[in-house]
């Protein structure tokens, strides 16, 4: 990451001043008549988003106004790094608006991303931090880009294996335990939903399990799906609603990267980490419309659309986390497109089985600027999931209140004992937007991190 500047490098750092339209006429009477008439001449009214460099004597630039709105601070400044001239240096000026540095340091480097895995990305321009600052931010940041990376990387080169050997990387970095079972292994463990999803793949499925922490410290698990692809299986997807299908594994790249930032600040907990890994893909040995799978709960589940495989892979995943009898269970997944429609891609939808989780969640939400939106498991809309041949099916025929379907389902796996928390995000940008470029993203993770530092503490 290279979004910042040491007090070292400083000599060179052009001034940045930050203001809003409120302010602007203020700062250019300050500055002298010659600002302001560059400001008139040049349109510049302090708008978010805007930016007016000031020239030097030298035919050079003396400053930098950037227009945006102080009361996001974490979103201020960040469409400047990739607007900026490449890897240029700058300074926060005591003349443009106060903004809480560690929000602009966030900000900054969350503007800076771009995935650079098959071309050469465009160096950011860098800002001048103080270190502890930029050190504070730097985690968060960096588990963020983790998401990111993972998510934009394509099936090819992230499959069941390389997603799992992240979790196997992220436990040999902190010395913790791992554990991994694969293609037939997961019958003989009882996971045969994991397997039945992944089994027409080239690529065997498998559960990834990373351990860390005393035994007897409170037990927290985190899930995340790991659909490397989905073509929607036998209910095989139209080619717009597979295109980015790539990304069905986001649940698992966020339950890695909130992984990570659990193990670095060493929060006092027994970590789970579960990653059902599988590729939804289509050949003979496909599972089909119509079977019945009996899960490792022993709950029978008949397969209604195979499209709906997200929650089969989480089912086992979750009863195997019960077992373990945690304080705490955390899920995530893209699991449906009913999500989106609800509340759109910026809002994930959360669900949880407690309200005093869901309200703590939504605290650390608001005080990280990182949205979430509770969303009712309504349980008469269970009767949406009854077959009549299993326990219950995967899916219904009714298109209605499909992201409460598919949390009821799976709260039939968590049981009502396990305070359970599950997010439905979208893990994707559909088109650019300041701090959030186009492609993968991390949503919730900064709310869930800040919840778990609340409740748990440091060690």
């Amino acid at each position: 990451m290279n979004a910042w500047l040491s007090p070292s490098e400083a000599a060179a750092a052009v001034p940045l001043i930050a203001v809003d339209a409120d302010h602007l006429a203020r700062l250019a009477d300050g500055m002298g008549e010659p600002v302001r008439h560059w400001c008139a001449a040049n349109a510049f009214a302090g708008v978010a988003g805007e930016v007016l460099p000031l020239p030097a004597g030298d035919g050079g630039v003396e400053a930098i106004l950037a227009g945006c709105n102080p009361a996001d601070p974490l979103r201020a400044l960040a469409h400047l790094p990739l607007r900026l001239p490449a890897g240029g240096a700058y300074r926060l000026d005591s003349r443009g608006l106060a903004l809480d540095a560690e929000q602009v340091a966030l900000g900054w480097a969350l503007g800076a991303y771009r995935f650079g895995r098959y071309r050469d990305g465009r160096a950011p321009a860098r800002l001048l931090l103080e270190p502890a600052v930029a050190g504070r931010a730097r985690a968060m940041a960096e588990a963020v880009y983790h998401v990111r990376d993972l998510v934009n990387t394509p099936t090819e080169d992230l499959g069941p294996a390389e997603l799992a050997d992240e979790v196997r990387a992220l436990a040999g970095r902190h010395g913790a335990e791992y554990r991994e079972w694969v293609g037939d292994e997961l019958l003989g463990e009882g996971f045969r939903l994991v397997h039945a999803v992944g089994r027409a793949s080239h690529r065997a499925p498998r559960l990834a399990m990373l351990q860390a922490g005393p035994e007897d410290a409170p037990g927290l698990v985190l899930v995340g799906k790991g659909v490397c692809f989905d073509t929607g299986g036998l209910d095989v997807k139209g080619g717009e609603g597979m295109r980015w299908m790539k990304k069905d594994m986001g649940g698992a790249a966020h339950a890695i990267a909130l992984a990570g930032l659990v193990l670095d600040a060493k929060l006092p907990v027994r970590l789970t980490l579960l990653v059902p890994a599988v590729e939804n893909a289509i050949a003979g040995n496909a599972f089909r419309p119509g079977e019945v799978i009996v899960a490792r709960s022993g709950l029978s589940v008949e397969i209604d659309n195979t499209d709906a495989e997200g929650r089969l892979i989480l089912a086992d995943a979750l009863d195997y986390a019960r077992s373990l009898d945690p304080d705490l269970v955390l899920d995530f997944a893209t699991l449906t497109g009913a999500a989106r429609v609800a509340l759109g891609p910026e809002l994930p939808a959360l669900f949880s089985n407690r309200d005093d989780i869901a309200a703590g969640l939504l605290d650390a939400a608001a005080a990280t600027r990182d949205p979430l939106w509770r969303m009712p498991l309504w349980r008469p809309y269970l009767t949406m999931l009854e077959s009549d041949i299993a326990t219950l099916a995967n899916s219904g025929g009714s298109r209605k209140a499909g992201a409460i379907t598919a949390a009821l389902f799976l709260e039939r796996f968590v049981g009502d004992q396990v305070p359970w928390a599950h997010l439905d995000v979208y893990a994707w940008n559909d088109s650019p937007r300041p701090g959030h470029p186009r492609g993968g993203e991390a949503q919730g993770l900064r709310a869930y991190f800040e919840f778990l530092l609340r409740r748990y503490g440091s060690a």
